[in-house]
């Protein structure tokens, strides 16, 4: 990158897990990967002054601000990156948007259907003015992810017929893990579901390029009340003997029908006692197969149902060659990436998005259609029905 590329001034609101990959990301893109603009960390925004400043000087932010809203005002800012909890999305997404700055949100993309509605609108309505907005699904950027894509594009797998889907983590397995913020159905809109089965949502719609139309599904929590962690609770942070609801799902199930005539089967838990962060996809199609694991990201699973029998079987796809998606800005083959390149590969895709004055993907129309099959599964929960999703 040279002193000649125009410059694109980010602003960031929050610091915390997701505020920590987001900031390596930026860092990082643009010494990897030919950009035609080169972003630059300006502004770190965080309720806590004291707090804000020791995360922006870690995490390499040139300045800091404790209210968003003043982040939005400043002229020196073109684009708003929100890290926050779901509560907070759509008003710092719509005020950003409507002064003129491009906008990338975590996932899920709001709490509710209606907040997503009011972003998409806004959303639609800034590009109009060519401001772009996206919300970061970032798997669909693990390359192993993109070449599934590519070869379900390139009619590798035929019709497709039956995608199966989970998501696997254990990390509030044991009931005496406090509450946090991810368990307030006011803060985080829902649990599982919403949390990691968004993410199994949108990757199979992107890798089959279908959208589920219609879900049957079933939400449970395990444990419903837990300790609130406090700040004068001694060593361990937690007040053993006050305790609060969780008001959100640890687990979801839930069976689908895609658009296109293929079943689903899903599963979101954070109670797979062992399991850390396992997102399994297995899609089957009339020629042939895929098969993904993240806890081996690097690989992926491939079955051509034109081998003669005699040889046929699942292959084994190392994806750290440089004709793979994204690896050639990388290492030479078999040096794998990480989960921290997913967030790095989607500033690459936003900028150039940005510079060439289209529309980054995923959408917040994307993110849209997402939140209401997340609606969706939560209503067949609760009546014991189908639902069908609005297109």
């Amino acid at each position: 990158m040279n002193s000649a590329t125009p410059r694109l001034s980010v602003g960031m609101v929050g610091h915390a897990f997701m505020g920590a990959a987001h900031s390596q990301a930026w860092r990082t893109a643009p010494r990897f990967f030919d950009l035609p603009l080169e972003p630059t960390m300006s502004v770190l925004c965080g309720r806590d002054a004291e707090r804000v400043a020791e995360a922006a000087g870690r995490l390499g932010w040139a300045a800091t601000e404790t209210d968003w809203r003043r982040l939005v005002e400043r002229d020196d800012i073109d684009l708003v990156d929100i890290c926050t909890p779901g509560d907070t999305h759509a008003e710092i997404a719509i005020a950003a948007l409507g002064a003129g700055k491009h906008v990338l949100c975590e996932k899920p993309l709001a709490n509710t259907v209606a907040e997503a509605e009011a972003m998409a609108e806004a959303a639609g309505r800034a590009a109009t003015h060519g401001v772009r907005a996206m919300v970061g699904f970032t798997y669909r950027r693990v390359p192993a992810i993109a070449l599934a894509r590519r070869l379900v594009d390139e009619g590798r797998l035929g019709e497709i017929r039956h995608v199966r889907a989970q998501y696997l983590q254990d990390w509030i397995a044991d009931p005496e893990a406090p509450l946090s913020w991810r368990l307030d159905k006011e803060k985080a809109g829902s649990g599982a579901l919403g949390d990691i089965g968004a993410h199994l949502i949108d990757l199979t719609q992107f890798i089959t390029a279908d959208r589920i139309f219609e879900v049957s599904g079933q939400l449970e929590t395990f444990v419903k009340e837990r300790p609130l962690a406090t700040e004068h609770a001694g060593l361990s942070g937690v007040a053993a003997e006050e305790r609060g609801p969780v008001t959100v799902d640890d687990a979801a199930v839930f069976i689908a029908r895609f658009a296109g005539g293929a079943l689903g089967v899903f599963e979101a838990t954070r109670f797979a006692t062992g399991r850390k962060n396992g997102i399994r996809i297995e899609i089957n199609g009339s020629l042939g197969s895929l098969a993904f694991d993240f806890e081996d990201m690097n690989v992926l699973e491939f079955y051509d149902a034109s081998e003669p029998a005699e040889t046929a079987g699942f292959r084994r796809i190392l994806v750290t060659e440089p004709e793979h998606p994204y690896v050639g800005a990388w290492w030479p083959p078999g040096h794998g990436l990480g989960y921290e390149h997913g967030f790095t590969h989607q500033v690459v895709d936003l900028v150039r998005a940005i510079a060439d004055g289209t529309d980054p993907s995923p959408t917040f129309a994307d993110g849209l259609q997402v939140q209401r099959v997340l609606a969706a599964v939560e209503t067949s929960s609760d009546t014991r029905s189908w639902q069908e999703i609005q297109a």
